[in-house]
Order: structure tokens, then sequence, then C-alpha cells
């Protein structure tokens, strides 16, 4: 049974109109987020069309909502900038993945919304798959070549693709589509992410602090 969320009425209108729309999109989809129950769980008053008073369109409080979202992933487009130096690579790497899943959860209502309106709004959606995945992807591939030694752009770019990709693949499979029993832990999972990541780096010895 679908449930109402609680608007804050502290929250000024338009903001809660994009919460609660972006929050349904995810939940039901762009489709079964009707304006009327939009303007519901934003505290208006259903079928008023109070939405329009701030929105031309529930077409519009997407874009708004999606953009917001993309507003948020600066950091985690500079990879480089959140691992910073710490002279070692694994914990350099343990860095990367924890921080890489925490804003998985935090975007799984964004990842939500990519999933299920991908083919119905490509044009729409391209930046935020670009923006989400793609230079991020090539963020991480930049940090690879200039950390391990001998390893060349393309290879880089291979390295990233699987090593964050299968980062993207276990949130996807818990937060998207609701498949926590074959996800192992988050500190096993890290752990082992890094192995696999260093045994596709050109060196056997990755940097340690001594």
């Amino acid at each position: 049974m679908f449930t109402l969320g609680v608007a804050d009425s502290s929250t000024p209108t338009r903001e809660r109109i994009v919460d609660e729309a972006m929050r349904l999109f995810g939940e039901v989809g762009y489709k079964g987020a009707s304006v009327a129950r939009i303007e519901a769980a934003a505290g208006l008053q259903p079928g008023s069309g109070g939405l329009y008073h701030h929105f031309s369109s529930k077409e519009e409080v997407l874009v708004v909502g999606i953009r917001r979202h993309l507003d948020r992933l600066d950091a985690l487009r500079d990879i480089r900038r959140v691992i910073g130096d710490l002279g070692d690579t694994r914990a350099e790497l343990k860095v990367t993945a924890r921080y890489f899943l925490a804003e998985l959860d935090a975007q799984a209502e964004l990842l939500r919304i990519l999933v299920s309106e991908s083919r119905s709004r490509p044009q729409l959606l391209t930046e935020a798959v670009d923006k989400l995945i793609s230079s991020t992807f090539d963020s991480f591939a930049d940090w690879l070549v200039d950390t391990a030694d001998g390893l060349d752009r393309d290879r880089a770019r291979t390295v990233s693709a699987l090593a964050l990709g299968s980062l993207l693949s276990s949130r996807l499979l818990r937060n998207v589509l609701g498949v926590d029993a074959l996800a192992p832990d988050d500190e096993s999972t890290v752990e082992a992410w890094v192995d696999m990541v260093c045994g596709m780096l050109p060196s056997d010895e990755p940097r340690v602090n001594t």
C-alpha cells in the first residue's frame, strides 16, 4: 500500500514539490506520480493546480530535480580531490570505494529514476548519466594513470570501468532492484575490491607508507 510522505511545511513550497516529486518518481515512476499525487505529498490541495504556480509542467519538475542532484555530485566527479595523497595505494583505494558507495547510497533516488526513465527520456537523462557515471569513471582512470607506474590510459579506463562498475552494480542490485541478500557487507566488499584493483595494476607492490 502506498503511503504519502509527510512534507515539512517549513520548507519553501517549490523545494517541497521537487523533494516529493523526486521521491515519487523514484518509487512509482514518472507516469505513476500524477500531478495531484505530487501536490498532496507536498502539502498542497491535490488537483488544485498548485504545482503550476511554481512549474510549467511535471516534466520541468523532473528536470529541476535531476539537475539539483547533479549539482551535488561535483565532489564525486573530482575523485582525485576526494582521495588526496595518503602515500598508500591501498588506503587511497579504500577511501575511493567507501566514498563511491556512500555517494551512490545518497543518490539512490536518482539511480531509480535513471533506470525507470532512461528509455522514455534518453535526451533528458544523458547529462545525468554522463555526470554520474562517465565523468566519474574518467576521473578515476586519470588518478590510476598518475598513481600506477607503467599504466597507460587505455588500460586505466578498462580498470576504472571494471572497478567502479562493480560497485555501481552492487548498489543497483540493492537500491534499485531490492536484491540485498546476495551482496556482502560493505567492509568485505571494500577489502575484496581493493584486492581486485591492485591485481589489475602493473606494480605488484603498491605504495605503502613506511
